[in-house]
C-alpha cells in the first residue's frame, strides 16, 4: 500500500553510515578539545606580562664565581631602549631587584637576582619565577656549586629558561666562533638544544627581553595548582595586650605581604604556608595601588569578587585612593590549622564500671582467701587449686612447692652452665669440672636419642666449628643476615618475626599492631579521587582574589622570625594550601639516589626534605618500589634502582618534586636524592627481613642435619613451622629437633650439596618515627667534599 499523502518515512542509516557518523563525530570532539586546549595555552602566555596578568617574574642566576651578574641586571634595565624602571627594590628581601615596563613591547617586568650563595632563598625564589637567566662563564660554563645548583633546580621543577654569557664579543673575529662552538658543547649536556645568547650590549639585552617575553612557558604542576605570590612588600605588627588578653597569643603578629597573585585564584578562608616557617590563617586581603602599571592613564576595570565589584586601580590613578578591602575571612568557613587528629586514650576501651560491680569487686577482694600454689602461678591459675582441708594434704603440697622451687633453681642453673660451656669452648678453654656438669645436664633432663646423640659431641670442636663459620660468612656480605644470639633465646630475640610462604602472596594484615602514631594521622578511603577532587574544584575557582591582582595579605599569629628572615635579605614565599594539606599523614616519596653522593645514607637517619613548596627534617625509612601489597624493607639507599622514602609529613598532593639533602657536621648540606611524590598511603606495609643461616654437615640426598641456626631445642621446636631454604634455591622444612644445642633435621625438595647454605626468612612490619621538624637551619655555603669509601662490612642490626 502506498504511505499517505504528505507523510514521508524517515530514512534509515546503514550499519555502516552510522559507523561512519561516529568516526566523524569523534574526530570533531578530539579538535575542538585540542583547539580549547591551544587557545588556554595561548591566553595563558599573552596574559603573563600584560596588562591583565602579573609582571614577568625573571630571575637572574649565576653559575659561574667568575661571571658579573649584576652587569646582567644593568644591561638588563633597557634604559637607552625604552624601558621605564618604575620600581627600585621591589623585591622585598633582595636588594638588586627591580620592576621594568616595556611600552615597546606592551609588556613589564620583574627582575631579581637572588644569593646562589644561600642555597634555600634559591629554591624558594625559582619556585615562583617565570623565567630564568643563567649567566654561564664564556670558558667553563659553569663550575662545581653551579653544577650542584642546577642539579638541585632540575631535580625540583625547571621553568622556562634562557642562557647568556658575557665578553664573547671581546674576543677576536675569529675566536668567537669557536668561543660560542665550544661553550654550546657544554651547554649541550644540561640544556640539549638551548640556544646561547650574547649579553654585551644594549641591543643584546632587547633581544633578550623579547625572547623572554614571547618564549614558551613551562607548567609545574605543584605551583599551577596553588596560588602563590612573591612578597614585594612586607610589614609586621606586634599583637597588643588588649588583644592577647582576648585571645590572641603574645609573643606572636600580624604579617602585611603585598604582592601579585599567581597560579590560581586567591581565597581568604584558606591555610597559607610561609616557606620554611609553616601554615597560618588569613584575616583579610586589601587592594592597594598597583605599583608597576602598564600604562599609568588609564585605571583598571572594575573585575567582580568575592563581595560584590572591587576597582583595581593602576598607580597614577588616585595616588592618595584609600585602600580597599576586598574580602574579610569568615570564622565559619575558615579552615583549622589541627594537623594532628585528637587522640582519646581511652577510644577502644569497654564500658566503664558501675558503682554496684566495683562495690562486688572489692567485697571480693576481703574475702579472697590466701592460699599457697607454686611459685610462678598466675592468679587465674590459683582460682582453680581445689583447697583441701586435711593437713597432711597442705604438708604434700609444702613438700611439692619446695621441689618445684628446686627444680626451677636447677634449671636456671643447667641454663646458665650450658651458657658457660658453650663460650668457653669457643674461646678453646674449659675444665673436667665443667664437663661432668655438661654430661649431667644432657643426661638428666633428656633422655632416649637424646642422650646418645649429645654423647658423641665435642664440644670444643662445636664452638671452634662456629667460630670459623661466621667469620666466612661475614665475608660474602649476605643481606639482611643476622647471627642468633647465643646468651638469648630465638624466640625471644626474634618475638616480633614471623614467617611468609611467599612474600608475594601471603596474606598480612595492614590494621594489624598500629603503633600510637597512627592515632594522630589523617588517611583517606580513597586517596586517588580525593586528589582528583580537590585538583577539578581548584582548577574551576572562579572567587577570590583573581591572578594578575596586586593585593596585601593580612597573616595572623605569625612569629617575629619570619619578619627578621626578611630583613636578614632573604626573600619570602607565600602558597595557598589546598584542603587537607595541613594535615599529617604517612607521605611516599619515589627517590632515585644522586650519582654526586657516595656516602652511605642509612634507613631512620636525619634527612632534609624539600617537598613541593615545603622544607622539613625528618627520619624516613627506605623500601622497594613494586606494584605489590608488601614491601622489602632498605637497610640502606640504594645507588642501583629507586627507592620508596616513607616518612610521617604534612599531606601534598602530587604532583611534587622531592630534593633529599643530609646535612654534614660542619652545616653544608650535600644533595643525596631526587624524585617527586608517590602517594599518601598509611596502609602500605613495609616489612624488615632478617635471614638466619645455618650449616648442613651431614648430608643424606634430599635429608640433611643442620647446625649454627638456633643453639637449643626449644628455639627449634618454636620456628619448627617456617620454610627453610637455601642459597642454591632448594625449599624445605625442620623435621626434628636433634639433641639439646641447637641440630635439627631438615628435608628438603631435591639433593643436597655440601657447599649450600640453609636460610630462614623472617619478616615484621616497620614504621616510620614520628621526627617531622618544620624548622630548618640555613646551610652554609656548599663546598664540594670529597667521597667517602664504603666500608666493606656494615652493621646490619
Amino acid at each position: 500500500m502506498s504511505s499517505p499523502t504528505g507523510r514521508v518515512s524517515v530514512t534509515a542509516l546503514t550499519k555502516k553510515q552510522r559507523k561512519e557518523a561516529r568516526k566523524m563525530d569523534k574526530r570533531h570532539k578530539a579538535n575542538q578539545l585540542r583547539q580549547n586546549k591551544k587557545d588556554l595555552v595561548l591566553a595563558e602566555k599573552r596574559r603573563l606580562g600584560s596588562r591583565d596578568g602579573p609582571p614577568h617574574l625573571v630571575a637572574v642566576v649565576a653559575l659561574h664565581a667568575g661571571v658579573d651578574a649584576e652587569a646582567v641586571t644593568r644591561l638588563l634595565r633597557c634604559e637607552e631602549a625604552g624601558g621605564l624602571v618604575r620600581e627600585e627594590n621591589s623585591v622585598c628581601g633582595v636588594s638588586d631587584s627591580f620592576g621594568l615596563v616595556m611600552p615597546r613591547f606592551k609588556q613589564r617586568f620583574t627582575f631579581l637576582r637572588p644569593d646562589t650563595a644561600d642555597m634555600h632563598s634559591l629554591l624558594d625564589v625559582v619556585k615562583v619565577a617565570d623565567s630564568l637567566v643563567f649567566v654561564l662563564d664564556s670558558t667553563e660554563g659553569w663550575d662545581s656549586y653551579g653544577d650542584h645548583c642546577l642539579s638541585c633546580l632540575f631535580s625540583q621543577g625547571l621553568p622556562a629558561h634562557a642562557l647568556v654569557c658575557q665578553g664573547v664579543s671581546d674576543l677576536a673575529v675569529k675566536k668567537r666562533v669557536d668561543s660560542r662552538r665550544a661553550l654550546a658543547k657544554i651547554s649541550e649536556i644540561r640544556f640539549p638544544g638551548a640556544r646561547l645568547f650574547p649579553l654585551d650590549s644594549d641591543q643584546d639585552a632587547i633581544l633578550m627581553l623579547r625572547h623572554l617575553g614571547a618564549q614558551r612557558q613551562r607548567r609545574l604542576g605543584f605551583r599551577s595548582r596553588r596560588p602563590h605570590l612573591l612578597a614585594q612588600q612586607v610589614s609586621y605588627t606586634p599583637n597588643s595586650s588588649e588583644e592577647g588578653s582576648g585571645g590572641a597569643p603574645m609573643g606572636l603578629g600580624t604579617l602585611r605581604v603585598s604582592g601579585y597573585v599567581r597560579g590560581c585564584p586567591l581565597q581568604v578562608d584558606r591555610l597559607v604556608h610561609i616557606s620554611g616557617f609553616g601554615d597560618f590563617q588569613l584575616s583579610q586581603i586589601d587592594a592597594p595601588i598597583d605599583p608597576l602599571p602598564l600604562n599609568s592613564m588609564t585605571p583598571r576595570p572594575a573585575k567582580p569578587g568575592k563581595e560584590g565589584d572591587v576597582d583595581m586601580q593602576d598607580g597614577g590613578v588616585d595616588e592618595v585612593a584609600s585602600v580597599r578591602v576586598l574580602m574579610k575571612a569568615d570564622p565559619a568557613r575558615r579552615e583549622s590549622l589541627q594537623a594532628e587528629a585528637e587522640v582519646d586514650p581511652m577510644d577502644g576501651e569497654q564500658t566503664w564500671p558501675t558503682d554496684t560491680e566495683l562495690l562486688e569487686a572489692e567485697e571480693a577482694r576481703k574475702s579472697k582467701r590466701v592460699m599457697k600454689v607454686p611459685k610462678g602461678t598466675s592468679d587465674y591459675q590459683a582460682t582453680w587449686i581445689v583447697d583441701e582441708e586435711d593437713e597432711n594434704c597442705e604438708e604434700d603440697e609444702e613438700s611439692t612447692d619446695d621441689e618445684d622451687d628446686e627444680d626451677l633453681m636447677m634449671d636456671e642453673s643447667i641454663d646458665g652452665e650450658d651458657l658457660d660451656s658453650q663460650v668457653d669452648a669457643a674461646s678453646g678453654g674449659g675444665s673436667d669440672e665443667e664437663d661432668e656438669e655438661e654430661e649431667l645436664n644432657s643426661t638428666s633432663d633428656k633422655g632416649g636419642a637424646d642422650q646418645r646423640y649429645d654423647e658423641h659431641m665435642d664440644e670444643a670442636e662445636e664452638g671452634e666449628g662456629l667460630k670459623r663459620y661466621r667469620e666466612a660468612r661475614a665475608n660474602e656480605m649476605f643481606p639482611d643476615e643476622v647471627d642468633t644470639p647465643l646468651d638469648q633465646s630465638a624466640k625471644n630475640r626474634f618475638q616480633r618475626y614471623r614467617g611468609l610462604k611467599s612474600f608475594r602472596s601471603s596474606p598480612w594484615d595492614p590494621m594489624e599492631n598500629l603503633p600510637a602514631d597512627y592515632s594522630r594521622i589523617f588517611q583517606f578511603q580513597s586517596f586517588e579521587r580525593t586528589r582528583r577532587r580537590v585538583l577539578a574544584e581548584a582548577a574551576q575557582e572562579e572567587e577570590g582574589a583573581m591572578v594578575g591582582w596586586y593585593v596585601t595579605l593580612h597573616v595572623v599569629d605569625v612569629p617575629p622570625t619570619v619578619m627578621e628572615s626578611v630583613q636578614a635579605g632573604r626573600p619570602l614565599v607565600l602558597i595557598s594550601l589546598l584542603p587537607h594539606e595541613q594535615k599529617m599523614s604517612v607521605m611516599h616519596m619515589l627517590v632515585r639516589r644522586h650519582p654526586s653522593n657516595t656516602d652511605p645514607i642509612k634507613s631512620k637517619e636525619e634527612l632534609v626534605f624539600h617537598c613541593g613548596f615545603r622544607r622539613f627534617r625528618a627520619c624516613p625509612i627506605f623500601s622497594q618500589h613494586t606494584s605489590a601489597d608488601k614491601h622489602k624493607l632498605e637497610r640502606f639507599l640504594r645507588a642501583d634502582a629507586p627507592t620508596v622514602v616513607s616518612v610521617y609529613a604534612p599531606i601534598t598532593f602530587p604532583t611534587a618534586g622531592v630534593l633529599l639533602f643530609k646535612q654534614r657536621e660542619d652545616g653544608i648540606q650535600d644533595l643525596v636524592g631526587t624524585g617527586s611524590l608517590l602517594s599518601c598511603d598509611p596502609q602500605r606495609v613495609v616489612l624488615k627481613r632478617i635471614v638466619l643461616s645455618g650449616h648442613p654437615f651431614k648430608i643424606n640426598r634430599r635429608s640433611a642435619v643442620c647446625r649454627y641456626m638456633f643453639f637449643n631445642r626449644d628455639d627449634i621446636l618454636w620456628f619448627k613451622p617456617v620454610e627453610l631454604r637455601t642459597k642454591w634455591g632448594r625449599r624445605g622444612h625442620i623435621k626434628e629437633a636433634l639433641g639439646t644445642h641447637g641440630h635439627m633435621k631438615c628435608v628438603f625438595d631435591s639433593q643436597m650439596r655440601s657447599q649450600d647454605t640453609v636460610m630462614m626468612n623472617l619478616y615484621k612490619r616497620v614504621y616510620p618515627r614520628w621526627t617531622y621538624d618544620p624548622y630548618v637551619p640555613l646551610p652554609l655555603p656548599w663546598v664540594k667534599g670529597e667521597g667517602t669509601q664504603v666500608p666493606d662490612d656494615f652493621d646490619m642490626e
